[in-house]
């Protein structure tokens, strides 16, 4: 039998930011989708920015907190194992967010519209339930935050994650960068977006005119960190010739446009939703670039969104498996942005933290090395790997295990190119000793988030560069 659909809640009593927020979270906990996505979808940008912004607080809010949330509704259920329909569990979870963290919000509006949310969406009897316990929460008051606390176990139920992704990151990074991840998972992710290198000045007139407020990214000099304004109803994000994108992911890309030779053929592997692919176009208008995506829908938001660019004629989009390159396709540069578990990317999808199992891990070093090896036999001077993920099992231990059988190629220090990107005016000068501490003994670097202090906010990365060894390369 099909999994029963969900009925959106359709009654004039629920406002249409608490409307949107409750579909959108109940697709989030049935489907594979994001966050980020679902709230750029059409149904939430026909909101007036009021009710946008607040269905954005409603959905991320609930997901960040979800953890702490279900601790604190399960005891005032009357039968506290019961398994709840999504429905119910969500009505709660948004009510018990807005009693908790929302302080401008009277408690009769959130307990009230999560009554309705339930009754609209079909479950008119328990709906006097979701009223029932939420009023006890609103009457037991909780204290809306608990100390950090000195161990991971107690760090994870401060913050709302699972205690085995914490318990991992204090292994791996020490107690303190646990903490920094962790809390840089709890707020919203910063707004920034990249100007085209070719005319930034007159961009920042333009962008300054229709009311964007913004300030000099910490990494980049084409980044611009927006502080407020509605940056996608500006003719210039319409265009395409300013696009959203984290500085740490423009990072990568910017590591392709400098290489001693420049490439006639770049290969980016998976490349969907095809940021990293524009500014590869852009760092080398001499090359051609193909890039390969394996998922349909994905494909076919590439397609359109590298069809609607100027570097469409420089860009050849394919449905395929990276990890089944033809033989006779030879690249002089190929990115490979690896699926991951995306454990970077909490604070942009905090939805992730529910879904991971440890066992997911293996999983993505399997495929992650299987596209690394195909994208060696295919390259002929310059690999480089990277992924949103925190894991090592995704990231150093993929590489090292790839590199034990491919004696051709050698790992090369990321701050050897960044100097070499620094000398062009590609980062900013303040940029050097903060990506320094970033870089690991064998020339790899990993972005933790949260770990640059308040000026440096990018998603947590992981970036290695290969080379092909030649005979006069360094052994």
């Amino acid at each position: 039998m099909p999994p029963r659909q969900p009925r959106k809640p359709s009654s004039n009593a629920v406002s249409p930011a608490r409307r949107e927020a409750f579909a959108i979270l109940l697709e989030l906990a049935q489907s594979e989708a994001h966050a980020d996505t679902l709230l750029r979808g059409q149904r939430v940008s026909a909101l007036s920015a009021q009710d946008r912004n607040l269905c954005t607080t409603l959905v991320m809010g609930t997901l960040r907190w979800q953890v702490r949330l279900d601790g604190l509704i399960k005891p005032l259920l009357a039968k506290p194992n019961a398994r709840l329909d999504p429905e119910i569990r969500t009505a709660l979870r948004l009510g018990a967010l807005q009693l908790l963290f929302l302080n401008r919000i009277p408690a009769h509006a959130a307990i009230g519209e999560s009554v309705a949310l339930a009754k609209a969406a079909g479950h008119k009897f328990a709906s006097g339930m979701v009223n029932a316990v939420l009023r006890k929460l609103a009457a037991s008051n909780p204290p809306q935050s608990i100390p950090l606390g000195l161990n991971p176990k107690e760090l994870a139920d401060a913050t709302a994650h699972p205690a085995w992704l914490v318990e991992r990151w204090a292994a791996n990074y020490g107690l303190q960068a646990a903490r920094a991840i962790c809390l840089h998972g709890q707020r919203q992710p910063e707004l920034t977006i990249r100007l085209n290198p070719s005319d930034p000045q007159q961009q920042e007139a333009e962008l300054a005119e229709q009311g964007i407020v913004f300030e000099p990214g910490a990494l980049l000099t084409s980044a611009r960190r927006v502080l407020s304004g509605d940056i996608t109803s500006t003719a210039a994000f319409q265009s395409g010739s300013i696009r959203i994108q984290d500085e740490g992911s423009q990072l990568i890309a910017e590591l392709g446009g400098d290489i001693t030779q420049l490439p006639k053929r770049i290969l980016d592997c998976c490349a969907a939703p095809g940021g990293k692919t524009l500014i590869l176009a852009e760092r080398n208008p001499q090359a051609h670039i193909t890039a390969y995506e394996i998922s349909p829908s994905r494909f076919e938001a590439l397609q359109a969104r590298i069809a609607a660019s100027s570097y469409a004629s420089q860009i050849d989009v394919k449905l395929a498996d990276a990890t089944q390159l033809p033989d006779s396709d030879r690249y002089d540069l190929v990115l490979v942005d690896a699926p991951c578990s995306g454990t970077g990317t909490l604070g942009r999808n905090p939805e992730i933290r529910h879904r991971l199992q440890p066992a997911d891990l293996a999983r993505h070093h399997e495929r992650q090395c299987a596209i690394l090896r195909s994208a060696l036999n295919a390259a002929t001077s310059r690999v480089i790997y990277s992924t949103c993920s925190l894991e090592p099992e995704e990231n150093s231990a993929v590489v090292a295990e790839v590199l034990t059988q491919a004696s051709n190629w050698r790992l090369i220090s990321v701050s050897q190119v960044l100097n070499e990107l620094r000398e062009e005016g590609q980062l900013t000068s303040a940029s050097g000793e903060t990506l320094k501490r970033a870089e690991a003994s064998d020339g790899s670097m990993t972005i933790l988030p949260g770990s640059f202090g308040p000026d440096t906010q990018t998603d947590g990365f992981f970036i290695a560069i290969l080379e092909k060894k030649t005979a006069t390369s360094p052994r």
